[in-house]
């Protein structure tokens, strides 16, 4: 109780701090005070003195009670009604009901037995080894990544109700046991996604994105191929590494038994023939992996092809309606996921982004081209910290990176820009809110969250440490003249 107490003293040091203290040059009251109010909710998260979904409502009460936030924060003319509508902006997102969509997928397949099915025949075949089971992880992902470009719909949607039904086969639970197994297939899910939505320029949504906001601010880059080639040596690395510094840094207890593979195909074959629920289940999977891979074709929304799947299970007594209203897990993420993209968003719509863009070409502007390239590097990666998707890191900070780059004599935009792109997927490790599929296996619990929060912060800096050595001398020296030519 006492360090609960503590920890949540420590969340209102940043709302003191903005009482305290004025706002800096070039930044607006409101936006001092709505930064305020972001810091103590990244700190609540961090250290989670109440739920977390919890901490980002009450920030959300906060800024709509200030009118901070909105577009025209601090001018007569929010309104309450402006605010309030700003603030439950988030719940109308569609990457936010992708996610809620995911876990309510996940029920069908633990409901009808199909996840059970599919894990112990992985287990089956890979079960010797609990690292053999992670590399079929990032195979898996790496396969689908290409034709998925949702990664929440892919790591959230396709493999967590896979990977979900695996731990407590081993007795592995996220309140008892969660590092048995369960806590290193989570790591082990998440960050391979995080690897293969930047392999692919259709890895992740934001990719082709990012691409149309450089064009649109007069820097043309890559094609598909392109891509692919400038971030090959990386991925190539980090493909293989990921599974093996999850088992060396976050490891499982459990790291192999000469009898699991035995008890599995036996317990397979307990399970019997197939059902009809699980046929139907089948068929609904079939068609959402349809719809996914081919959402460009048919111009359905990965979201609403989601939404589609739920009514199909629902309608087929895959799930019941009962199922799908008691979901504790999925209404928690929907509301956690929605209050940290409004706020997001609010960092942009009260000026405070580009006042830091303002600071740090002030500090770069005499920087050779090379020290420039590498500090807008890491500036864009690290910055994300304060996004809760690509997507508005995308939206909020591309142009003005792309603005500062243009003004540092030398500079090379067309490089600096796809070199700050490239590695768009790998910042979705750093939190667990990055990227649209890390609420989903944050929520499963299997990593706790301060265990979360550290990962993040290795992972982070291995991935970035092995891009700047690897892959930018790459596409500097070595493949600069296809990827541009």
């Amino acid at each position: 109780m006492k360090k609960k107490v503590t920890h949540l003293l420590a969340c209102l040091i940043p709302g003191v701090m903005v009482s305290i203290f004025p706002a800096p040059d070039g930044l607006s009251v409101e936006a001092w005070i709505f930064f305020g109010i972001f810091a103590s909710v990244v700190i609540g998260l961090i250290l989670e003195p109440i739920p977390p979904a919890l901490i980002g409502f009450i920030g959300i009460v906060i800024a709509v009670i200030l009118k901070v936030g909105p577009v025209g924060s601090g001018s007569a003319k929010i309104t309450p009604a402006a605010a309030i509508n700003w603030g439950l902006s988030g719940f109308s997102n569609s990457t936010v009901w992708l996610i809620f969509a995911a876990f309510i997928i996940g029920a069908g397949y633990r409901n009808t037995g199909l996840g059970k099915r599919i894990a112990l025949f992985l287990v089956k075949k890979m079960g010797k080894s609990t690292i053999g089971l992670g590399y079929a992880i990032s195979i898996a992902d790496g396969i689908l990544a290409p034709f998925i470009p949702s990664n929440a719909a892919r790591s959230g949607g396709t493999l967590y109700p896979i990977i979900s039904s695996i731990p407590p086969m081993f007795d592995s639970y996220p309140e008892k046991d969660a590092r048995k197994i369960g806590g290193f297939l989570v790591w082990c899910s998440l960050s391979a996604t995080c690897v293969s939505s930047s392999i692919f320029l259709t890895g992740q949504a934001p990719n082709p994105l990012a691409l149309q906001v450089a064009k649109e601010a007069g820097v043309d880059i890559v094609s598909w191929g392109g891509w692919f080639l400038a971030f090959l040596p990386v991925s190539i690395i980090l493909f293989i590494i990921t599974p093996l510094m999850t088992y060396i840094v976050y490891p499982p207890e459990i790291k192999s038994s000469p009898t699991v593979v035995e008890w599995a195909k036996k317990e397979y074959d307990l399970l019997g023939d197939i059902n009809s629920k699980e046929i139907y289940l089948i068929i609904i999977s079939l068609f959402a992996l349809t719809f996914w891979v081919g959402g460009g074709f048919f111009r359905i929304n990965a979201t609403t092809t989601a939404l589609i799947v739920i009514s199909l299970m629902i309608s087929s007594q895959v799930i019941t309606w009962d199922d799908f209203l008691s979901n504790k897990a999925a209404w928690n993420v929907l509301v956690w996921f929605s209050t940290l993209v409004t706020l997001a968003a609010g960092l942009k719509n009260v000026g405070f982004l580009e006042w830091i863009a303002s600071w740090a070409n002030i500090f770069i502007a005499n920087y050779s081209a090379m020290y420039a390239t590498i500090t807008l590097i890491v500036i864009y990666y690290f910055i994300h910290y304060f996004f809760a998707s690509t997507t508005a890191h995308v939206t909020a900070l591309l142009a003005l990176f792309i603005t500062i780059a243009n003004s540092i004599p030398g500079m090379d935009v067309r490089l600096v820009t796809l070199l700050m792109l490239l590695p768009m997927g790998l910042m979705g490790v750093l939190t667990p809110y990055g990227t649209g599929h890390s609420p989903v296996w944050f929520a499963s619990g299997y990593v706790k969250g301060s265990d979360f929060w550290k990962l993040g912060a290795i992972f982070g800096v291995v991935y970035l440490l092995i891009y700047l050595l690897v892959g930018v001398p790459f596409v500097k020296y070595v493949a600069y003249e296809y990827i541009f030519n």
